[in-house]
This record gives structure tokens, C-alpha cells and sequence, in this order.
């Protein structure tokens, strides 16, 4: 399956390869670079093709349990001081260009806040990222009533956020949170004292499918 957000790239990739094949059969010799060319965008094209895969996903349905909202490997694992959560521990998931990029509600909530801010484009491994890096901050709230955020942040090549949700809003864990093109960072914060942390540094992460840990 192919994410909906690849189109605006793939779409017009396939139509300048269809023209560049029929535009080498058609002309004369003096145009035989336009085969170095076709090869080109047809490397991009199956690239562009693996990076938007979007595989279906059985999803663990446990309430109080979340689960990664991306794939990718967690690079960090800190305190923080939050303006919205308090004393919170923050866990950073780098995604390369080989990871799946779309991003997934963890656990069933209430969206709170949807933030966009503009910012830098360090590399999404650097830890300054977080906080200068272009990047939009969601927080939610459980039935509980404990809150979370979830913040999606550009990478290097990333130049593009997508985020879909709205104040209010009703989410079911699992539901599309976001996609993020090329090499980003998600970063995960949670109250201090009210979660257990059930990855580490260094662990791979799958969405939908890695416990990150449960609240208490």
C-alpha cells in the first residue's frame, strides 16, 4: 500500500518518465543523454515508490497501553520541563529515509492542541532538533486525564509537516496522526512519575506495533 501524500511526487515522476522513454524513442541520436536521464528519474521513482509504503497493521488495543506513533530507533530518553505537561520525560525516535514515515495516534485521547512552529533543519539525529528544528507539537488527553504530546519534527531534507489533528477531536489509537517527507524525528513526552517506560535507548520501533509503555 502507498501512502496518499507520495502522489504529489510520484505522479508527476511517472508522467516525466512517460515523457522522457517516449521523447528517446522519437528523436534522433543527438538525444541519447535523455536515456542517462530516464534512468535517473526512474531510480528516484522506485525509491520514492519503497519511502511512501504504507503497510497495514494489526493494532494491540490495550487502553492504557501506548504504542510508537513511528517507526524508526529511539536516540534519546530525558527529563524535560514541558509548558503543557510539567516535569515529563521526553523519548526521541529517529527516522531515516528507509523508515516508514507516517505517524499514528499512540493511544486513544482527546486532541488538546495542534501546534505548528517554523524553525531550523539541523539533522534530525542532533539532539537541538527538538527545539529548533520546523516542527509541530499535538497534545492530548486520556480518560484519565493524564496529557501527552507527540511532536513531529523536519529533518535535513524534510522541508514538509503534515499533521491532522484538530482541538477537540476524538482520536482513536492507531488513527493517522501525520506523515513527515524524508528524514525526520518524532519525539514522545510523557508526565513524570504517571508512565512506565518500556523501551531504551537504542531500540528499534515499529508503529502500531512497539510498546512504548503504559500509564499508571
Amino acid at each position: 500500500m502507498i501512502a496518499s501524500e507520495g502522489r504529489v511526487i510520484l505522479i508527476p515522476t511517472f508522467l516525466i518518465l512517460i515523457i522522457g522513454v517516449v521523447a528517446y524513442l522519437f528523436l534522433d541520436d543527438s538525444f541519447a543523454w535523455l536515456q542517462y536521464v530516464n534512468y535517473s528519474v526512474l531510480s528516484f521513482l522506485l525509491f520514492s515508490l519503497y519511502f511512501f509504503r504504507e503497510p497495514n497493521r494489526d493494532i494491540i488495543d490495550i487502553s492504557s497501553q501506548m504504542l510508537s506513533p513511528a517507526d524508526g530507533k529511539v536516540v534519546q530518553i530525558i527529563d524535560v520541563e514541558d509548558s503543557d505537561i510539567g516535569p515529563a520525560k521526553q523519548i526521541s525516535i529517529f527516522l531515516s529515509v528507509f523508515n516508514i514515515h507516517s505517524q499514528y495516534v499512540p493511544i486513544s485521547s482527546q486532541v488538546v492542541s495542534s501546534e505548528y512552529f517554523p524553525g531550523e533543519y539541523l539533522m534530525a539525529f542532533n539532539h537541538k532538533a527538538s527545539d529548533k528544528n520546523e516542527r509541530t507539537n499535538t497534545t492530548f488527553k486520556i480518560g484519565s486525564g493524564d496529557t501527552y504530546k507527540v511532536r513531529q519534527i523536519a529533518g535535513f531534507i524534510a522541508r514538509r509537516i503534515l499533521n491532522y489533528m484538530t482541538p477537540d477531536q476524538e482520536v482513536a489509537k492507531g488513527d493517522r496522526l501525520g506523515f513527515i517527507r524524508f528524514g525526520s524525528r518524532v519525539d514522545i513526552l510523557v508526565p513524570e512519575g504517571r508512565f512506565d517506560i518500556s523501551v531504551i535507548k537504542g531500540d528499534k520501533v515499529k508503529a502500531n506495533l512497539t510498546l512504548i509503555g503504559k500509564f499508571v
